[in-house]
């Protein structure tokens, strides 16, 4: 394999990443791993394809070291371990797209800047995703940077499903619903049909649970309503976020409390969900494996959020056929769907313990009115299949870097 399309998903102190066979997209990843402890002590996990482990060690950089030099370090580290390979362009996962972006852009200047002002709308997210954008872009400087939106998938909600009961004002200046984790969602979308044939365009209920968690209702595998709306913190519990709050909640810590915009941010978004409720962990797998009643309390809130939001995405979208689990927590954590598909059994769902137990595809048993699925999803491999459909007719740039950033190209013969 000589061309390669790197995914980045850059977050405040790691970048995921993975590397795609360029004329075999939709593929497997050749590659993918993780560099943690950016602006600390940065450290790469790299995989092959079988999972084998292929380097874990700390990198060569200072405690101060930013996105750009850690991005410069993966290129040199590609460079090093696959040098008959080429980057052929770099699929980024932005967050937010606003109103303006509804499919994946490839990123110039112009682009940037519209990124970049959608901050506001996500000022824990979009920053970081900008800050990997722009790092690739100085290591890669002629290598296509391609921007795909965790909002797009929900941009086929209807106009009423997306506005808030606030003043016309505040919706003109952005603020609406506009749903996250599409990237997810699309790809659940996409291999519905494999599982579910012609019933895959019916009304289907997503469920992405992990850390972050939200819900998405589909019909004609399109984003009918979803969980979450301004921001990603709102709908479902999560791992360290409240989910849906009472704003009067908010009211009552800024007068007795006297917490002001950062310390409500911190509350909301890093010591809430099942950490909060728990006071042990954020780990679903540590509160499933603890005796402690705090710890069954923390379970059992977050799957009554769950149904409980799961049954108003079912009315607004009719009923359902399929109800689909997915996440690190809809994947792995058996308990946690048996608690949520007996709450909902009421719909016809004619759940299948043993099947669950033993984490099988399907989970509810033949005849049920309801289908109840457990399908992996892959986020990467959409961005990997977006930017090679973008990218499919653009010269192929074989990469040189060091840690400077600075990047030299050599160009194939006649370009």
């Amino acid at each position: 394999m000589d061309d390669g399309i790197l995914t980045i998903n850059a977050g405040s102190s790691s970048i995921k990443f993975a590397l795609f066979d360029r004329q075999a997209v939709p593929s497997t990843p050749e590659l993918a791993g993780q560099i943690d402890g950016i602006g600390a002590r940065p450290h790469i996990k790299v995989r092959d394809k079988d999972g084998n482990r292929l380097d874990d060690v700390d990198l060569p950089l200072g405690k101060d070291t930013q996105h750009r030099a850690a991005l410069a370090c993966l290129v040199d580290w590609l460079h090093d371990h696959e040098s008959g390979r080429r980057i052929a362009a770099v699929g980024h996962r932005v967050v937010h797209g606003a109103t303006r972006y509804s499919q994946p852009v490839r990123v110039d200047a112009a682009v940037l800047e519209a990124l970049k002002s959608f901050v506001p709308l996500a000022p824990l997210h979009q920053p970081h995703n900008v800050a990997g954008i722009e790092a690739m872009s100085a290591t890669l400087e002629d290598v296509p940077q391609i921007a795909c939106f965790d909002t797009a998938f929900h941009c086929t909600q209807q106009p009423l499903a997306q506005l808030f009961a606030v003043p016309r004002w505040l919706t003109a200046e952005g603020v609406r619903r506009y749903g996250f984790h599409g990237l997810s969602y699309e790809y659940i979308a996409d291999v519905l049909p494999q599982h579910l044939g012609a019933r895959a365009d019916g009304k289907v209920l997503v469920a992405h649970l992990g850390n972050g968690a939200s819900m998405c209702a589909m019909e004609g595998r399109r984003s009918r309503a979803t969980s979450m709306g301004f921001t990603a913190v709102d709908g479902l519990m999560m791992g360290t976020r409240t989910g849906s709050l009472d704003p009067g909640v908010l009211l009552y810590l800024m007068q007795h409390h006297h917490m002001d915009a950062k310390a409500l941010e911190t509350l909301l978004y890093k010591q809430s969900g099942l950490l909060g409720v728990s006071g042990i962990s954020q780990d679903m797998r540590e509160l499933l494996a603890s005796p402690r009643p705090e710890a069954r309390e923390a379970v059992d809130l977050f799957c009554h959020r769950a149904v409980r939001e799961a049954g108003a995405l079912i009315a607004v979208n009719g009923g359902i056929n399929t109800l689909v689990f997915t996440g690190g927590i809809g994947e792995h954590a058996a308990p946690v769907r048996e608690k949520v598909c007996t709450a909902l059994a009421w719909l016809g769902l004619d759940f299948d313990a043993e099947a669950n137990a033993a984490s099988q595809t399907v989970i509810s048993r033949p005849g049920s009115r309801v289908t109840a699925l457990v399908l992996p999803t892959n986020e990467e491999w959409m961005i990997a299949r977006h930017t090679a459909e973008l990218t499919n007719d653009l010269p192929h740039l074989p990469m040189r870097s060091n840690l400077s950033g600075e990047t030299r190209h050599e160009r194939p013969s006649g370009i």
